[in-house]
């Protein structure tokens, strides 16, 4: 899976740490998470504690989008085979199908080619009746590549408006309350489209805590925002938008977004099928497997990447010194997404990276790795990095700082070799961190006799 895994594994303790990496992001792949919780006995379905009766159906739908939403298809053909009458996923990279048509979006922006895709799945849900089941797949990258402007907005209004939001500090809850009164399927207008199908949700979530109506900006959850909360999240972080936005919003064009009462949500059910929780657990199980302690810290880990490297990095060296929170050998391990600001002229890499090397400037005799699951960090090809406390050497300190206050750790980790690189990995469920402590023997700290 690590491509240049022979380069960087350089010993016991990075051996550990790559192993965990990808163990926590195979026990998050989509086929994987699909058959662990949807089974077929007979002419039943199963997802997880729920149950469908295909005999009660005449057509069973795929739809769904996401970056891990083609491993999901491949894997409801492999269990449902000819009993998919149709169905369509928009994903961003290709993906090869038998059933289910795959078609290419773009992320982080919303394209044509997305709106086109999109335009596929509507038209296909809008075609279902009382007699169809739908299966909806929702994963991480769905808000992008579910491309659908509302009213008279363009894909180049939601394209600026997109990159506004992104670049300007907005809470991700505050982005997707925007992008919800902006497109024609997200805030459970999906779902109104859908009705009166019964409609099966399979997420694998990207969002800290799973919050459903946050993954893809829930397009067949209720939402509870509104267009005047979306005018103040503009207001409130002095984003700067085509005035046609401003306009789309201010005369809530094409009314409200469906609301928890809405009766289109009777007939529609969510089942969470893997999480970031799920990847820690898949890396706990490698570290416990190479005779190492593990500690799951937390998955909800949020926070400006700089400044949360450190604090991992701090923990590590505390079990290092002392065997707290845990005896070593020992790996602790954290997940969630963290958050950069640019404050520089931007460069490559991405909160990863800025863990990472943040990590490094503080030259603890630990190991630390930090990827994003979907094998994409940030601007950066590179999943992320792996150091310790020799990955920045004594005379280059200042050249390490200098890149981090640019945003351009990716650059510096790059020539120094630090980069963890696997591609597109087909899932996504935020980032995940190792953090390996040897032998307490081994350590030099503080405390160390």
């Amino acid at each position: 899976m690590i491509s240049n895994r022979g380069r960087i594994a350089t010993g016991p303790d990075r051996e550990t740490a790559l192993d965990c990496i990808e163990a926590a992001i195979d026990a998050a792949a989509p086929e994987r998470a699909t058959r662990s919780a949807v089974g077929l006995d007979g002419g039943t379905l199963s997802v997880e504690d729920s149950t469908y009766n295909l005999d009660e159906y005449d057509d069973v739908v795929v739809v769904g989008a996401g970056k891990a939403a083609g491993g999901v298809a491949r894997a409801l053909e492999s269990v449902l085979g000819d009993g998919i009458t149709d169905g369509v996923v928009v994903t961003k990279h290709p993906v090869e199908t038998e059933r289910v048509r795959a078609a290419v979006g773009d992320h982080p922006y919303p394209s044509e080619r997305g709106v086109e895709a999109t335009t596929d799945l509507v038209e296909t849900v809008r075609a279902a009746d009382e007699g169809t089941l739908v299966l909806f797949v929702l994963t991480g990258g769905a808000s992008a590549l579910l491309a659908a402007p509302a009213g008279s907005l363009t894909v180049a209004d939601l394209q600026e408006t997109t990159e506004a939001l992104l670049s300007s500090g907005v809470p991700i809850g505050g982005i997707n309350a925007v992008r919800k009164h902006l497109s024609a399927v997200k805030g459970g207008r999906l779902a109104h489209e859908a009705a009166p199908a019964t409609v099966c949700g399979l997420v694998l979530s990207d969002v800290v805590g799973n919050d459903l109506s946050t993954i893809g900006s829930g397009p067949t959850v209720p939402d509870e925002t509104t267009f005047d909360d979306a005018l103040g999240v503009l207001d409130r972080y002095d984003v700067t938008v085509p005035e046609a936005v401003r306009e789309h919003l201010r005369a809530e064009t094409g009314g409200e977004t469906p609301g928890p009462s809405d009766p289109v949500f009777d007939r529609v059910t969510h089942h969470l099928i893997a999480d970031n929780m799920t990847a820690l657990e898949g890396a706990a199980e490698a570290a416990e497997a190479a005779g190492y302690e593990p500690l799951v810290l937390t998955s909800r880990l949020r926070g400006e990447a700089r400044e949360v490297g450190k604090s991992l990095v701090s923990m590590g060296a505390e079990a290092a010194a002392t065997g707290t929170p845990v005896e070593p050998p020992a790996v602790l391990l954290a997940g969630g997404e963290c958050t950069v600001s640019i404050t520089g002229d931007g460069g490559s890499g991405g909160p990863n990276q800025e863990i990472a090397l943040s990590a490094a400037l503080e030259r603890e005799d630990v190991v630390l790795a930090a990827v994003d699951t979907d094998g994409e960090d940030g601007s950066s090809e590179a999943a992320g990095a792996i150091v310790d406390g020799a990955t920045v050497g004594d005379g280059d300190r200042e050249r390490a700082r200098e890149h981090l206050a640019a945003n351009d750790a990716g650059t510096y980790l790059a020539e120094v070799g630090a980069t963890i690189e696997t591609g597109p990995t087909g899932t996504n469920v935020n980032d995940v961190v190792a953090i390996v402590v040897g032998e307490r023997s081994n350590m030099m700290s503080p405390y160390s006799e």
